[in-house]
């Protein structure tokens, strides 16, 4: 299917239903005319309005005429209307005075049409909370009081002080700076918005780290103040304690009061601390880490496309269903749905990919447009005509490294004629100007000093191929992870040793060659691994797409976790949606369902693997998920679990209440203790669900019998997003909420079958002992012994055992194997909700991979010198990926669609037979000279 951008467009109305819509669009006037203009940017250079001049827009330094990124009409410019000169105020004009092909016209009107679809997907975004309208946040009486959005543009290389933080009200550098979190979130008192907003306390802190990072002298100071932080998310608590580690200092308060300073410098804040002390401290600034809110045309597009919204005006979902909303064919992703992080927004891009073109599987392909690639050059012969590029990356590189004096030195290397020094690389117009300087100086090979490779270098290789030069003519340098961010400290150090990495690249790409690569056909259909809710989501998912599925679960029955959850989000049961997804799993023909069994061995690479099963099954496939689960621990040793029948972890509670043998109503005196196992040195990590479980449990023992004595012991309630208003409801009915350090955990006894917990009551500042006939424990949530799998496949796993995504937030579903996906609690503690979203996430990575007829594979691969190979078999027995076996000569002989080119068989030979193309021993020889040069 083919994508169209559509700039400047806006919806008018709706008509049809699921499967045919016809959705009419207005789409804005240009004021250039794209047919005339021929993108030389004269017009922009001599434009004198900027989008934004002022502190609190944000700075934004585009001007009034920019480029519109647009496929259908590529790379054109066009005017903001609202911050044209001429436009505004009849005056200026210089955009038309100066442009060569007379394409400005500033009579342009608006254009109407139509587009036939048979799916929508929403995702208008969000907007941040304005305090503005609040005085006593003091944002618009105090002008070093400023919104997180405002800091983090003067955090940007981009904003007004080039990434170097100076205070607004007098320039100066600030050394003392104070986050106040949920300003706009978690309340009633100063607006509507009683949710948490999910983002902020990590933003927070992710701000606190870099301004301590670029810090300079003495006496500087990052102090954040807060409720809960909730860290929650794959090594956010890991990020948490790093922050603390380098003295940030978290303060559980919530101030009351904001001062100006002396001549309305700086802010004073007045607070209460947890011993109930009245205090104050001066700060430099104060910074408002502003919640979430649904966007300002929420209700007008739910309107156009008749979708129901929640009272925030968030789109209205069901948790077994995230993407949909409330009208057929209509589905949703990112904020629209609820604040969220990158990485759920990018799991629920996906998941709204697969769920929109689920139904439009007959029409894959019919409108699909073939990128266009310009034959290669031919460069074979030539001398080195070689490009540098050196990235700025913000201030992520140039905070520490002189970029400019890299750039300086890089001009000096043999066979380099073309050097520039770009703010940020990767851009899409920095990628366009690359392309276009290396046809305009004839650059036969390309270096780009930035970050890392793993993340970028297909991204720059795609560059080249749109210039007409072999993908593989390319190195990269990565002065960020190897230089800036290692040696923060030591800029001088740093500088000099990115002029070394970029001498050594040179000198590699002095040596490259044209690489070919090999085209192999794929086998339609996919393997899912794990019968839980994210293993039949998926399976589903893959066979509604068209395809056929192979599902294995070890264990005899589906459902995994979910057969012990009894709700998600407070009020849907699951066991219906459980039984109903096992029947539609069940009953598709698409799906070979592999019951009592496991994976015993795979074979193969994306496209085309092969798996034995240990019932002796084989197994041909083009893609795996991974959804093999998570365990519920058992707390042995801690809180006298196993010594009382009603000692039980969340799990044995649920299971409890839904076969009656634990019934609310027999209860007088509950406690719940919260982090059990979780967030302490030997599992540094938050399990996410066990706050918002025991909330749901609590509030069903309230409802039931709400005489019931229900104590929560907990260190952080992380009931975030939209599960806030559990946790309030809870409050609200009589739950009572007492929290505790690790200096201080709760003590639990049994004295003659009584059960007795002991606490610190944090308000009270003594200890109190509190009788329970039921004592639950949340426990952490641990992964499965998967290691065996994972060496099978080439899974990663972290020291936790969690699979490693390719990149947290561009590729959160898929391994660094390509063809391989995950989902579920394999990857991380997640709801069920967010399980099913990762899943169907997985669908489409998996389509992606399927729905192609050939794969093509990366050239970089070994190769064998017949004449130097004796036969030893040392190379055939060191590679983890069976590439190399004997020919029948006894000769190693490279499987070039299985070789994943690492390179252990050119390090482990002994007579240099292999050699690894892209990665020649005279290449590696070359860059190891230049450094020693």
């Amino acid at each position: 299917m083919n994508i169209e951008l559509l700039p400047l467009t806006g919806v008018r109305s709706v008509e049809g239903e699921a499967g045919d819509f016809t959705v009419h669009l207005t789409q804005a006037p240009r004021y250039i005319d794209p047919e005339k203009c021929i993108a030389c940017g004269e017009c922009s250079r001599k434009c004198p309005s900027k989008v934004s001049n002022d502190f609190n827009a944000g700075l934004d330094k585009r001007k009034a005429v920019h480029i519109l990124y647009d496929q259908t009409v590529p790379l054109k410019y066009a005017i903001d209307a609202e911050h044209c000169i001429y436009l505004q105020k009849g005056k200026c004009g210089n955009c038309a005075k100066v442009c060569p092909a007379d394409a400005v016209n500033f009579a342009d009107t608006p254009r109407e049409f139509s587009v036939r679809v048979g799916s929508v997907v929403l995702a208008p975004g969000i907007r941040t909370f304005d305090p503005s309208a609040f005085d006593s946040y003091a944002y618009s009486r105090i002008p070093d009081v400023i919104t997180s959005l405002e800091y983090e543009r003067l955090l940007s290389a981009s904003g007004p002080c080039q990434g170097h933080v100076l205070r607004p009200s007098d320039g100066t550098e600030p050394k003392r700076i104070a986050w106040l979190q949920c300003v706009g979130s978690r309340g009633n008192n100063k607006c509507d918005n009683d949710y948490c907003s999910n983002v902020c306390c990590m933003y927070a802190l992710k701000q606190s780290l870099v301004t301590a990072d670029h810090a300079h002298g003495e006496g500087h100071d990052q102090a954040i103040f807060f409720m809960d932080v909730r860290a929650h998310n794959k090594s956010f608590e890991q990020y948490y304690n790093q922050a603390m580690d380098k003295g940030v200092r978290i303060l559980r308060a919530r101030p009351h009061s904001f001062l100006p300073g002396e001549e309305n410098r700086g802010v004073r804040v007045g607070y209460v601390n947890e011993a109930g002390e009245p205090l104050s401290e001066d700060f430099d600034m104060v910074v408002l880490s502003v919640g979430l809110e649904a966007p300002a045309e929420a209700k007008q597009l739910a309107e156009t496309f008749d979708i129901k919204l929640d009272h925030w005006n968030f789109a209205l979902t069901d948790p077994f269903d995230p993407v949909a909303t409330s009208r057929k064919g209509v589905y949703v992703c990112g904020g629209f749905q609820e604040p969220k992080d990158i990485p759920r927004s990018v799991m629920e891009a996906s998941a709204a990919a697969s769920a929109a073109t689920a139904g439009l599987t007959k029409g894959r392909g019919t409108r699909t447009a073939e990128r266009e690639v310009p034959a290669a050059v031919d460069v074979l012969g030539e001398p080195p005509r070689i490009g540098v590029f050196v990235c700025s990356c913000g201030i992520n590189i140039s905070s520490v490294i002189d970029v400019q004096d890299v750039a300086d030195y890089a001009r000096t290397l043999p066979g380099v004629v073309h050097v520039e020094n770009n703010m940020f690389s990767c851009s899409q117009d920095t990628q366009v100007a690359i392309a276009e300087v290396i046809r305009k100086h004839r650059l036969n090979r390309v270096v780009v000093a930035a970050c890392t490779p793993r993340t970028h270098e297909p991204l720059f290789r795609e560059t080249l191929e749109a210039a007409g030069l072999n993908k593989y003519l390319f190195a990269m340098a990565n002065i960020r992870n190897h230089g800036s961010w290692v040696h923060a400290t030591d800029p001088k150090g740093a500088t000099r040793k990115a002029r070394d990495q970029v001498r050594m690249a040179v000198a590699s790409a002095r040596h490259l060659a044209p690489l070919k690569e090999v085209t192999l056909g794929v086998t339609p259909s996919a393997l899912v691994v794990g019968g839980g809710v994210a293993g039949m989501t998926a399976a589903l998912g893959i066979a509604e797409q068209g395809f056929a599925v192979h599902l294995v679960e070890r264990e005899t029955e589906l459902g995994g976790n979910a057969r012990m959850l009894r709700v998600t989000q407070g009020r849907f049961e699951t066991a219906p949606y459980l039984a109903s997804l096992e029947k539609a799993v069940r009953g598709h023909a698409g799906i070979t369902l592999h019951a009592g069994t496991t994976v015993a061995d795979v074979e193969g690479f994306v496209g085309n693997f092969v798996t034995r099963l240990d019932s002796g099954t084989e197994l041909r496939h083009g893609a795996i998920v991974l959804a093999t689960g998570g365990v519920g621990l058992k707390p042995e040793g801690m809180y006298r679990y196993g010594e009382h029948p009603r000692i039980m972890t969340h799990q044995q509670i649920d299971a409890g209440f839904m076969d009656g043998s634990v019934d609310p109503k027999a209860l007088q005196s509950v406690v719940f203790i919260q982090c059990v196992g979780s967030r302490e040195p030997g599992r540094p990590y938050c399990s996410r669900v066990c706050c918002t479980h025991t909330v749901e449990s609590a509030l069903h023992i309230k409802r039931t019998n709400p005489d019931a004595r229900v104590v929560v012991l907990y260190r952080d309630m992380r009931t975030y997003g939209q599960r806030e208003l559990l946790y309030k409801e809870a409050r609200e009915a009589g739950v009572i909420f007492s929290r505790f350090s690790l200096d201080h955990r709760p003590v639990v006894d049994v004295v003659n079958g009584t059960i007795t917990v002991t606490f610190r009551d944090h308000v009270l500042q003594q200890d109190l002992t509190v009788e329970a006939d039921l004592l639950g424990l949340a426990s952490a949530i641990v992964a499965p012994d998967v290691n065996g799998l994972a060496q099978m496949v080439k899974a990663t796993l972290s020291d936790e055992g969690w699979y490693v995504e390719a990149h947290s937030k561009l590729r959160p579903v898929d391994f660094v194997t390509d063809g391989m996906f995950m989902a579920g609690l394999g990857h991380y503690p997640k709801p069920l909700e967010e399980s099913v979203t990762q899943a169907r996430a997985a669908v489409s990575r998996v389509t992606t991979v399927l729905s192609r007829t050939e794969m093509t594979l990366a050239g970089t691969v070994a190769t064998i010198n017949k004449a130097k190979c004796v036969g030893c078999a040392v190379c055939w027995n060191v590679c983890p990926y069976n590439a190399i076996s004997p020919d029948e000569k006894g000769f190693a002989e490279v499987n070039e669609a299985l070789c994943k080119g690492c390179g252990l068989c050119a390090a482990a030979c002994r007579s240099g037979a292999p050699d690894l193309r892209g990665f020649t021993t005279s290449d590696i020889m070359a860059q190891v000279s230049a450094m020693l040069g």
